[in-house]
């Protein structure tokens, strides 16, 4: 029975995945002109090109794919080598009470978002922050720190201590053990949690609209729903298109990286 069971559970799942997937995907294929005003099932012409040239230009999305970019490739890292840092103090470093610095640190993921969006708006407003890519820099790399740091120090305390004790023997300092001795040991479990932080960033949309409104500056979530509003008269099918194009850079990372992501989730689940 469960040899049934499980193939038909796991199909239907696979099915339930893919119908919206195919639905987008044929719908951003449908010229804006020709769209009826329900979704399309069947192939209604081949206007993909067209429907992304006025979501990039026209509507402006274009400015707001390459601020994601930004953010999600300097913030992503940036929180990365942080958690890195981090994780090396708490697990190797002589500090005191390792276990309340990781709870402070991890606690950072149990809160919802939205009760920081309040206090964020005032702070930012006060501190001219609101509305400007360091701003949302900052609260980028504030964000991604604690899970990266979750998942960096998985692998950081599975690591034999005794590569540390004979590192500090042959005189080599901390600073030169975390480079030369952790970093190239970690690649795989850092590459991990970039891939997982530099989707989160480009997938941002809650702190994006809170904490943006320029064209320039807001990430690519928020300028799509911008598009939604703004050129709702262009029809679906544009709208469509933008969303099937900003979904291209996170695919196209995890299927070229899928070894390192793999070997990365592995090594931080021991």
């Amino acid at each position: 029975m469960v040899r049934i069971v499980k193939p038909l559970f796991v199909t239907g799942c696979v099915v339930l995945w893919l119908i919206p997937l195919y639905l987008l995907v044929v719908n951003a294929l449908t010229p804006a002109a020709e769209y009826e005003g329900e979704p399309a099932w069947t192939l209604q012409g081949f206007a993909l090109a067209d429907n992304v040239e006025e979501a990039w230009d026209k509507a402006g999305i274009g400015d707001a794919f390459q601020s994601s970019l930004l953010y999600a490739a300097v913030c992503g890292l940036v929180a990365v080598l942080v958690a890195a840092m981090a994780a090396f103090a708490v697990v190797v470093l002589p500090v005191p009470r390792p276990v309340f610095w990781f709870w402070l640190i991890y606690s950072g993921t149990l809160f919802p978002l939205q009760i920081f969006l309040a206090p964020l708006f005032g702070l930012y407003a006060d501190a001219n922050l609101y509305d400007t890519r360091l701003g949302l820099m900052l609260v980028y790399v504030a964000w991604a720190v604690p899970f990266a740091f979750f998942l960096i120090r998985n692998q950081m305390a599975a690591m034999p201590p005794e590569l540390t004790e004979a590192a500090l023997i042959d005189g080599a300092s901390f600073t030169r053990i975390f480079w030369r001795v952790h970093v190239p040991l970690m690649r795989a479990g850092l590459g991990a949690a970039f891939l997982f932080q530099f989707t989160a960033v480009w997938n941002d949309l809650l702190l994006g609209i809170t904490l943006s409104r320029s064209g320039d500056v807001q990430p690519v979530m928020a300028a799509l729903t911008t598009l939604k509003s703004s050129y709702a008269s262009s029809g679906p099918p544009v709208i469509l298109a933008g969303a099937l194009l900003v979904s291209v850079p996170t695919l196209l990372l995890f299927l070229v990286f899928r070894g390192l992501f793999l070997r990365g989730i592995t090594a931080t689940t021991r």
